[in-house]
């Protein structure tokens, strides 16, 4: 019974236009996965609070350390705890925080009658995890924007995704409600999909994986990986072509990763 409708919320009018009737719910993710698209979080908030709609943010990507959602507004928020705030791959969970008692409780129902709790141990390794995030955010970011500003200026390199770019479309929104841009760049590689495939292959620092967030670097293909389970008419609807390219930048010498991408690109 329910329903869903997908599209950018890069404006005004298109989520205006998006919300029925029966509309509960505007669920966002910013930056999002895998282009690094950024949402206005006081326009989304603004229309939400119009037509009274529960507001939800994947965070995971940002992290409470450069993003913090609720100071914005927003209802609810939703991490990966696998991901930034664990940050050493060797979890896998996810949180909630919620806002207001009644949201709270809803929450506390659905977790006992479903039994969706995360073992102790795990919980255990997140909290140490969430002991340097700071630390580790910064130099995520760092490296990040080290791999991004080489990757713009590669002749192999079609596109770069990455926020804190000025380049980039949102970099002015990041800007203003974000204290950092993150550590996950996306690229697009010119050649095709034999060029993708060789550059994956000749990698040495980066490992290929799925994952982000941890102390190692790692690279991926969305539209054979991440993204797979996406009917590859939506995947072009949503810009994610075979080219593209995700790293998760990790804590590694910024240098030793540039070197590494370098060849792999020859």
């Amino acid at each position: 019974g329910l329903e869903f409708t997908f599209l950018s919320l890069d404006s005004r009018e298109r989520i205006e236009e998006a919300i029925k009737p029966n509309t509960k719910m505007l669920w966002l993710e910013t930056p999002s996965n895998p282009l690094l698209n950024i949402v206005d979080l006081e326009l989304v908030v603004e229309i939400a609070q119009k037509h009274r709609l529960l507001t939800v943010i994947d965070n995971t990507f940002a992290s409470p350390y450069f993003l913090r959602p609720i100071e914005y507004g927003i209802d609810l928020v939703v991490h990966s705890t696998t991901k930034y705030l664990n940050g050493h791959c060797d979890v896998v969970g996810g949180a909630v925080v919620t806002t207001t008692d009644e949201l709270t409780q809803r929450m506390q129902f659905l977790l006992n009658a479903l039994g969706t709790c995360a073992a102790p141990f795990d919980c255990w390794l997140v909290l140490r995890g969430i002991e340097t995030l700071a630390v580790r955010m910064r130099q995520h970011e760092e490296n990040a924007f080290a791999v991004a500003s080489f990757l713009k200026e590669h002749p192999k390199v079609k596109r770069v995704f990455y926020p804190g770019l000025i380049s980039h479309p949102g970099h002015e929104i990041a800007q203003r409600q974000m204290k950092g841009f993150g550590g996950v760049v996306s690229f697009e590689i010119k050649g095709g999909l034999e060029h993708v495939y060789n550059f994956l292959n000749r990698l040495k620092i980066f490992a290929l994986a799925e994952s982000l967030g941890g102390a190692a670097s790692l690279a991926e293909q969305p539209a054979t990986m991440s993204h797979a389970s996406m009917l590859a008419k939506h995947r072009k609807k949503a810009g994610i072509n075979d080219e593209l390219i995700r790293l998760s930048v990790g804590l590694e010498n910024a240098d030793d990763l540039i070197e590494d991408l370098s060849q792999a690109l020859e």
